[in-house]
């Protein structure tokens, strides 16, 4: 399979080479829950109209109002002619990496591995088993994408290579996420799947989430629809990735949001850390032929397993998907405890993504954001 990179790494790409933007729309203010509905009317009233615009099969929202799921929202069709459900499982792409990046974080809370040991005495890909680098890296490394990989090693003829030092440069890598996953196996003793039920999927009653296919993708998971129109039904993978292909609910990753919101399983100090970025790329997303200086944030860039963008009166702790024929986005506010999930299966779907986000959550600047991944 082809893997893209995520959201945010597409979101770079585009804004590097795009031109200004500008927004005018003020903060949002706290929702408060009975607004909620109201929001809901007016998506309900919308969504169909924004799929036909843009020639996107279906969406599912979450909408997280002080801390809680309050409600979801599916629309359009899952394939041709079978409409999308409340149980529909999409293929989140990149939105993986998160749920793996507080599993490991949880973990290191618990004692049973440290963010930062050196992986190499427990798992050594044999690809750079005569590379003296791989003694430094660490997983705190991979999970900030400071890995020294290349997104996928397809890139690299199939093998993986360091192109950096690890820690000290950071370029997205799913390999990197791979590398941390099959670190955490060894150093646990406990196969990764068993790992995210016991550390994540469990704690955050997650029901409908799994790594790998099995039986159920037959009759609900969502097929792609690519940018020619045409349609690819789901991969029933025997095989996890620890960067990719997760498939779930809206409602579930809610939940997932939901738990990270309240730092579920981890120590002060991890929560901490999960939220520090340590290499801001503010001055790559921001510039002349970038973002204008009334669309960038104060801060951005990769904690823990999170894409973190601070902004005068909040704070967006976020990840993106992207595969082929599927575009995802979550996110979650600290500061007041709201959340959004959006899951499309059309190839523009970011401009669904975009619509739901400034009606759900109108902070102009992120809008902004959005709005140049969607054109």
């Amino acid at each position: 399979m082809v893997r893209p990179a995520s959201i945010f790494g597409l979101m770079l790409a585009a804004i590097l080479t795009a031109g200004c933007a500008t927004a005018a729309e003020p903060e949002p203010a706290p929702v408060e829950p009975a607004a909620s509905q109201s929001l809901k009317r007016q998506l309900d009233a919308q969504a169909p109209e924004w799929l036909r615009r843009h020639d996107v099969p279906s969406v599912a929202v979450a909408y997280i109002v002080d801390g809680q799921l309050a409600w979801t929202a599916v629309y359009g069709d899952r394939a041709p002619g079978q409409p999308a459900a409340p149980d529909t499982l999409y293929n989140i792409a990149s939105m993986t990496k998160p749920i793996v990046a507080e599993t490991v974080l949880r973990l290191a809370a618990t004692g049973r591995l440290s963010l930062d040991e050196p992986m190499a005495p427990y798992w050594t890909d044999p690809d750079i088993a005569d590379d003296p680098r791989r003694l430094s890296l660490t997983a705190a490394m991979a999970l900030r994408h400071q890995s020294g990989f290349p997104n996928w090693r397809y890139q690299t003829e199939d093998r993986l290579v360091f192109q950096a030092d690890p820690g000290t440069r950071t370029s997205y890598s799913g390999e990197g996420y791979d590398y941390v996953a099959r670190f955490a196996e060894r150093r646990t003793g406990q196969e990764w799947e068993s790992l995210a039920n016991e550390m994540v999927f469990g704690p955050a009653g997650m029901v409908d989430t799994r790594f790998t296919g099995g039986g159920a993708l037959t009759d609900r998971a969502a097929s792609a629809r690519g940018p020619d129109g045409s349609w690819r039904s789901p991969e029933d993978d025997s095989v996890w990735s620890a960067a990719d292909n997760v498939r779930t609910t809206a409602a579930d990753y809610a939940r997932f949001l939901i738990s990270a919101m309240d730092r579920q399983g981890l120590t002060p100090e991890l929560a901490v850390r999960r939220g520090t970025v340590v290499d801001d790329q503010t001055g790559q997303a921001c510039g002349p032929e970038r973002l204008g200086p009334d669309v960038c944030p104060d801060g951005l860039g990769f904690g823990l397993g999170w894409v973190v963008s601070r902004y005068p009166d909040e704070t967006i702790v976020q990840h993106g998907g992207a595969d082929w024929g599927e575009r995802t986005l979550g996110f979650y506010v600290p500061e007041t405890r709201t959340g959004i999930v959006v899951f499309t299966n059309g190839a523009n779907g970011m401009k669904v993504i975009r619509d739901v986000v400034a009606l759900l959550h109108p902070n102009g600047k992120f809008v902004a954001f959005l709005d140049m991944q969607a054109r």
